[in-house]
């Protein structure tokens, strides 16, 4: 656990330009400067600053510098999403402002609040009783389903996505950034990339599709149970919520040697729930009756996390990930992705 606070970036402080600073006092509602920048030491994908000021702190999340994937590290759209949930009952900081010009920081940014709370990074949450991480596990899937309860229509994201035939443009997309990344050939996902498309499920309504919701993702707050921020919305878009659901869960599957899982621990004794328990709660909180083709979703999720750990390994041989142990992060795509293909062959 880490209490995500003014002490927990791991560099040290950048003064920030003064045509940067120009920028803020324009754009964020009583800011007042000199501001620093602090880079937080998690992360493979947008890197994101500790922004101190006189003003007090934010957060500023940059897109990575030099050349990107096409339509990876969506900065833009992660700013217009979380602005749209402001009030919506999902938990998100609050943002203030978008800077779409690179000649400040080198690459577009936002700025949003500092929000106080506890992040784990250990999906197993090491150090807590099995009674407050049951709590906390159900605080988790609250936040979730809160999410996927809100209509996007209703909150001005009709046109933020397409929920048609989003299992299917899915696997390509995710298909194609994989071979964009492409290494060493790995076996279980060439049989998953012909595999998925074969075995697609029913379309569901369209619903608030986070993308990478994790439990390093979310900010619990500094004493009770709940989830008081989601972050990190690169990947979301208007989607299919159980595929949402899916790689929020693919740590029931796995175990801790690839990606950080409780598949081989005793859940029990530790509070954690079961699988299917977790899914029944969601499903009373997201006024759902079931969950069909559970394990097309679970592989298909482990899928889709082999082509983004793909991408950090590629940014890592080029030089230009965002976390140190970028290579380590990469080199669980094998055993994930045959994770996954057993899944597949189970359904």
């Amino acid at each position: 656990m880490s209490v995500y606070g003014p002490s927990s970036p791991e560099t040290l402080a950048d003064p920030l330009p003064a045509a940067a600073e120009a920028w803020l006092a324009d754009h964020v509602g009583g800011y007042e400067g000199p501001g620093e920048l602090r880079k937080f030491g998690f992360g493979q994908s947008n890197p994101t600053f500790l922004l101190s000021a006189s003003s007090g702190d934010y957060v500023l999340r940059r897109k990575p510098l030099g050349i990107l994937l096409p339509k990876a590290h969506a900065i833009e759209r992660e700013y217009r999403v979380l602005k749209a949930l402001e009030g919506s009952g999902a938990p998100v900081p609050r943002v203030h402002a978008l800077c779409e010009d690179p000649s400040l920081l080198g690459a577009a940014f936002f700025v949003m609040d500092f929000v106080r709370g506890r992040i784990f990074y250990d999906q197993r949450m090491p150090g807590v009783e099995p009674d407050e991480r049951a709590a906390l596990f159900d605080g988790m899937n609250a936040a979730v389903a809160s999410l996927h309860r809100i209509d996007p229509d209703e909150v001005g994201l009709t046109s933020y996505g397409r929920p048609e035939r989003f299992i299917e443009r899915q696997v390509s997309l995710w298909t194609a950034q994989y071979r964009a990344s492409e290494g060493e050939p790995i076996d279980a996902m060439e049989a998953l990339i012909e595999w998925l498309p074969a075995h697609l499920p029913a379309e569901q309504p369209g619903r608030i599709f986070h993308g990478d919701l994790r439990l390093d993702n979310m900010i619990f707050h500094p004493t009770e149970p709940r989830v008081i921020a989601l972050l990190d919305w690169e990947l979301s878009t208007v989607g299919d919520p159980i595929a949402d659901l899916a790689y929020h869960m693919m740590v029931w599957r796995g175990g801790a040697d690839v990606f950080r899982g409780f598949a081989d621990l005793d859940q029990q004794a530790l509070g954690i729930p079961a699988e299917q328990a977790y899914l029944q709660r969601y499903c009373e909180r997201a006024g759902r009756d079931d969950i069909p083709a559970w394990n097309f979703y679970l592989a298909f999720s482990l899928f889709r996390v082999v082509a983004i750990l793909q991408g950090v390994w590629r940014r890592a041989k080029d030089g230009n990930a965002s976390a140190e142990d970028a290579l380590i992060v990469g080199a669980r795509a094998a055993p994930l992705a045959a994770l996954g293909w057993a899944i597949a062959r189970q359904d």
